[in-house]
């Protein structure tokens, strides 16, 4: 019996032979470092078992080289005299010169400013609504209606600018169905694309239109991802639907929405050049010329092609600034970042 125990004792713990002491165990391995070396695949490996992948990725990765970043050695013309016909890179270099003349003219200053205005403005109203179209679809349980009203939110995303630009000409001329209606109510119609003052309430209300409903797919897709659980648990310390959502709805939506708060932040300036193009007239200009319009008008109409790629290349540093201090502010203060 003594034997058979003996026998089923494990070997770590059997009685050292001798009197001596037991042999000091092999120090254990790092697990940080065990997982680290197991984690790196060769490159050769990974290329062999996901060639699919990477296949798929060269056309989108030749679309980026060819438009995104090829044309950025266009931006040398900046600093240099380009004549139509000469060289690509320009014939003769001047430092800032094309620089000081925008920073000098007061015709970019107004332009500017009408482009921070229309970019603020619109800001602040096509980010959030589509966050509470969101919440307030995510409300509805009769899945026919709620299928209905995404149907018809979605739908002007699909139109082109040119049709919504039409179709608010339509609306808003003199014998539009607006001032039909004001004349009906016993106003006097009012010259709405004629008035510089009315400029910015038709573009934002136009891109909200247009926008709003397709910006809500991400929102919706987000709000799939949280845990049922937590609103079984807010629901239990005794949360209505409205507390629900500004402690539960809201925090688990959060990546969302800083992600593309930051993204919107980066196109601040890039202000819809086709819909202001269409929109506008020498008689809104005040409040209706931005950017874009003015760098067709000053490079393409008026050949100076130098000036508007300075004046490009400043909005464009502009842009990448205000996205690199929206993403240091938000991984700081929220804790989430794009990197």
């Amino acid at each position: 019996m003594s034997q058979t125990r003996a026998a089923e004792r494990p070997a770590a713990v059997a009685a050292p032979e001798h009197g001596g002491l037991p042999p000091d165990p092999a120090p254990p391995r790092a697990p940080g470092r065990l997982r680290r070396r197991s984690a790196v695949v060769p490159w050769r490996v990974a290329l062999r078992r996901d060639w699919v992948l990477y296949a798929m990725a060269i056309l989108p990765l030749l679309f980026l080289a060819v438009f995104r970043y090829v044309p950025m050695l266009g931006n040398v013309i900046a600093f240099r005299r380009f004549r139509p016909g000469s060289s690509i890179f320009g014939d003769e270099w001047v430092g800032f010169r094309y620089v000081e003349m925008f920073i000098a003219d007061p015709n970019f200053w107004q332009v500017f400013a009408n482009t921070a205005i229309l970019g603020g403005l619109t800001l602040l109203f096509t980010f959030p609504l589509p966050i509470v179209l969101a919440l307030l679809l995510n409300e509805i349980r009769v899945r026919a209606f709620k299928r209905t009203v995404q149907s018809i939110s979605y739908l002007p995303h699909f139109l082109s600018i040119v049709i919504v630009a039409g179709m608010v000409m339509q609306l808003l001329s003199l014998q539009g169905t607006a001032n039909q209606i004001i004349e009906w109510l016993g106003g006097e119609p009012i010259a709405f694309l004629q008035r510089a003052e009315w400029f910015r309430v038709i573009y934002v209300g136009s891109e909200v239109w247009q926008t709003v409903g397709w910006g809500t797919i991400l929102y919706l897709a987000a709000l799939t991802t949280i845990d049922a659980s937590l609103y079984e648990a807010a629901r239990i310390d005794g949360a209505n639907r409205l507390r629900q959502t500004w402690h539960v709805t809201l925090p688990g939506i959060r990546p969302t929405m800083v992600t593309l708060l930051i993204l919107n932040i980066g196109t601040f300036l890039n202000v819809g050049f086709e819909k202001v193009l269409l929109l506008y007239n020498p008689l809104t200009y005040s409040t209706a010329d931005v950017i874009s319009t003015y760098l067709y008008r000053v490079g393409l109409v008026a050949n100076n092609f130098s000036y508007a790629a300075a004046i490009g290349l400043f909005q464009a540093v502009i842009g990448l600034v205000m996205v690199l201090s929206a993403n240091l502010i938000s991984r700081r203060v929220v804790g989430a970042s794009l990197w």
